[in-house]
């Protein structure tokens, strides 16, 4: 399809209770491929893109309005900090310092704590003229949620004329800490208000292992291998649990929560690491990323107060999160590599989210 011209929009989307505006920025690629990212948060509220017959659908949940997600436990479209996923008994040593966090599930600490990085407000710090980008910065002091050093975070969303939105978490502490970023969508490519099971889609990971979690959803350390099990993804297939395998895994979850081990491992630059297919509309999502880890949640327990962007009220499995990121209590498992960021080094997470017909 043509372009008709990219362009970057900003317009107010709310307002929280201390007078802070929060404001709405829509990225449009000029093909028929829009996003709107809000500062609450740096949180994708809406991405619209057109099926093989050219209607338009809202592909990730979220809010009309602010105060649904002011009351939203379900992490929607949100940027995840200081530590995506979870971290065990909300502690962990540093240079021979123990450090507790704040406890925010089942005596975990869980992306980054009550006052994490996506429920904050962010500030547009650039945006394009003639292309469709926006970035957003957020100062987290030394202490925040119990976790050591001042934190400057950037996040960058490009959205090109080929459907593809690259994201870009950049942060840098003036003290050794630990960091571990990731983008929180949930997504359904038959549209969010389509009232369509998100596990019917076909889902692909290239991923040989997976990491078992114990009640609570902290890792065993054991990486397991997903051949012949509910957990092999490497042929796409619809992610639907199925109760005769008798896989405990999904017991111990409700359902697929889990980190799968990215093959090869963390790399400089992204590359393919899944994808997503709705064969009913022909949208596919392909999904690349530098990151050795992909965190798969299928929505087991996705609950909503408020109506989504078209009317409806989410319910379980009405969209799936794919996070890439480092391996859940990295901090607390040196066999999962390290968490550690020196003083003045750049933290990085590229992540390219590819939406086309197919």
């Amino acid at each position: 399809m043509e372009s008709r011209g990219a362009k970057t929009e900003v317009d107010l989307f709310g307002t929280l209770d201390d007078g802070r505006d929060v404001q709405a920025v829509r990225l449009d690629n000029g093909c028929g491929v829009v996003a709107c990212i809000i500062t609450y948060g740096a949180r994708l509220q809406s991405l619209v893109v057109p099926d093989s017959k050219g209607h338009s659908a809202d592909v990730v949940l979220g809010f009309s309005d602010l105060g649904g997600y002011l009351s939203d436990p379900n992490y929607l479209g949100a940027t995840v900090g200081r530590w995506a996923n979870r971290i065990a008994d909300a502690e962990f040593s540093l240079d021979g310092e123990r450090f507790t966090l704040r406890a925010n599930d089942r005596g975990n600490s869980l992306h980054g704590g009550e006052r994490g990085f996506s429920s904050q407000l962010w500030e547009i710090v650039d945006r394009g003229e003639d292309c469709a980008m926006v970035a957003m910065a957020l100062t987290s002091p030394d202490g925040e949620e119990g976790f050591p050093g001042a934190v400057s975070a950037k996040a960058t969303f490009t959205l090109d004329s080929a459907g593809r939105l690259t994201i870009d978490y950049e942060a840098v502490s003036d003290r050794r800490t630990i960091l571990n970023l990731t983008h929180h969508s949930y997504w359904n490519l038959a549209g969010e208000a389509s009232g369509r099971d998100a596990r019917e889609q076909l889902l692909e990971i290239r991923a040989s292992h997976f990491l078992p979690i114990r009640p609570g959803g902290i890792p065993t350390g054991e990486l397991r291998a997903v051949a012949d099990t509910s957990f092999d993804f490497t042929v796409p297939r619809q992610p639907l649990n199925h109760p005769e395998t008798d896989d405990q895994q999904l017991d111990v979850a409700g359902g697929y929560d889990h980190c799968w081990v990215l093959d090869g491992g963390r790399t400089s630059e992204p590359r393919q690491v899944a994808s997503l297919r709705d064969p009913d509309s022909g949208r596919t999502l392909d999904i690349w990323s530098d990151q050795p880890g992909l965190q798969f949640y299928a929505g087991n327990f996705l609950t909503a107060e408020a109506p989504g962007n078209g009317g409806r009220i989410y319910q379980t499995h009405d969209g799936i999160a794919l996070e890439p990121q480092l391996f859940p209590d990295t901090p607390n498992r040196p066999a999962f590599g390290s968490a550690v960021v020196e003083p003045g080094e750049t933290y990085r997470n590229r992540s390219i989210w590819h939406l086309y017909c197919a």
